[in-house]
């Protein structure tokens, strides 16, 4: 099995050629432009990042208050709270009479 090596990217600040090498993490970077023997230096990419899972997105957030305005932006999963208040209510609501 072959082992994998990084790819750096170096650029010459003589004659501004960009080359790439296949280095192990412990080796030195390289110095010297292949083309015209100028000084080379590693070029630093930034690094994508993504964001997984919810929560992220404008869309996960504020839905539920667009939807339905008197509804707060919180989890509408019932908690023991909310179901013992909701069972209060309905031992002390009135029975209406017909």
């Amino acid at each position: 099995m072959r082992c994998k090596l990084p790819t750096y990217e170096y650029e010459c600040s003589l004659c501004s050629t960009k080359f790439e090498r296949r280095q192990r993490f412990d080796e030195e970077p390289v110095a010297a432009c292949p083309q015209c023997t100028g000084r080379a230096r590693r070029v630093i990419h930034s690094v994508p990042v993504l964001f997984k899972g919810s929560g992220f997105y404008s869309t996960d957030h504020g839905r539920r208050s667009r939807d339905n305005p008197g509804q707060k932006d919180e989890d509408t999963k019932p908690t023991s709270e909310t179901k013992a208040k909701s069972e209060i209510k309905a031992e002390t609501k009135p029975e209406e009479s017909g």
